[in-house]
């Protein structure tokens, strides 16, 4: 596996594959676990040369205190990655992709950007778009792998690469969440829970799954504002110290209040917080 710190030689060595390979790209922030590996192994299916970045994106952090204790795992990361067969590695820093005269865009993101994490994050989703655009425009891959844990960050991502004319060759690939033996969504920030916290933890989707099953089981018309109290209980009572939301979108991601059909599709996703760690996930029903 190839490491580049710096753009230059970084794209002299793509640009040799441009034309005959194709590329497949993960970006991450580091602290690897089996999901990002999932990535690289369907980018690796899919694609010539796989390529994979670490990079903590300090603009995409409205709390700074949470972008201090990211856990970073850098020499482990990179012995996953080799394991794993990833082709190339890009670990710039800080000034490196957001150099001094960098121009940070503003994207048109619409109503996705001020709901859910939008709203417990401002700023978060223009970090995000800005560091993956950028990434895009260094590596120009072919294909892109984002996990579906952070399902809104998909959609933001879908939607900034729909908006701007020069990603139009980049393709979205969309991986499924994984998740350990007992059902928790694999996270980077897992790594900061105590053995005790990781159990409490499992109440994120149990409660999701009961969500689902209230809502498939029903023959009549749910009020997802009850719904939605009985399942934040739920998550209180279980160990979460606070839950930022419990929500219901549609395929549009607009969030909805009732359902008189459980047979439409709707996602559940929730954030909430214990032992001072943050922790999202969804499902579909």
């Amino acid at each position: 596996m190839k490491v580049f710190e710096h753009i230059e030689p970084l794209v002299a060595y793509l640009s040799s594959f441009s034309n005959s390979k194709k590329i497949g790209f993960v970006p991450t922030m580091g602290a690897l676990h089996q999901g990002h590996l999932n990535l690289i192994q369907q980018s690796k299916s899919e694609n010539q040369l796989t390529i994979c970045s670490i990079f903590i994106n300090r603009i995409q952090f409205n709390n700074e205190n949470d972008f201090i204790k990211y856990p970073k795992t850098v020499e482990s990361d990179i012995m996953l990655l080799s394991e794993a067969g990833c082709d190339c590695l890009f670990i710039p820093d800080q000034e490196t992709v957001f150099p001094k005269d960098y121009v940070y865009k503003i994207y048109d993101l619409g109503t996705i950007e001020t709901i859910l994490e939008g709203l417990y994050r401002p700023g978060h989703f223009q970090g995000v778009c800005n560091v993956v655009d950028r990434f895009i425009d260094i590596i120009q891959p072919n294909k892109l792998y984002l996990g579906l844990k952070d399902l809104q960050q998909c959609k933001v991502i879908e939607k900034m690469l729909a908006l701007n004319q020069q990603h139009k060759f980049v393709d979205l690939v969309l991986c499924e969440t994984i998740r350990n033996e007992s059902g928790l969504a694999l996270s980077s920030r897992n790594k900061r829970l105590s053995d005790e916290g990781l159990v409490k933890a499992l109440n994120l989707i149990k409660t999701l799954h009961f969500a689902k099953a209230q809502i498939k089981q029903s023959e009549t018309k749910i009020e997802l504002t009850i719904l939605t109290q009985t399942c934040i209980e739920m998550m209180l009572n279980g160990g979460f110290e606070s839950v930022d939301y419990f929500s219901f979108v549609n395929k549009n991601f607009e969030p909805i209040e009732s359902i008189s059909n459980a047979s439409n599709q709707i996602y559940i996703l929730t954030a909430a917080n214990i032992e001072g760690v943050r922790l999202i996930d969804n499902i579909i029903a």
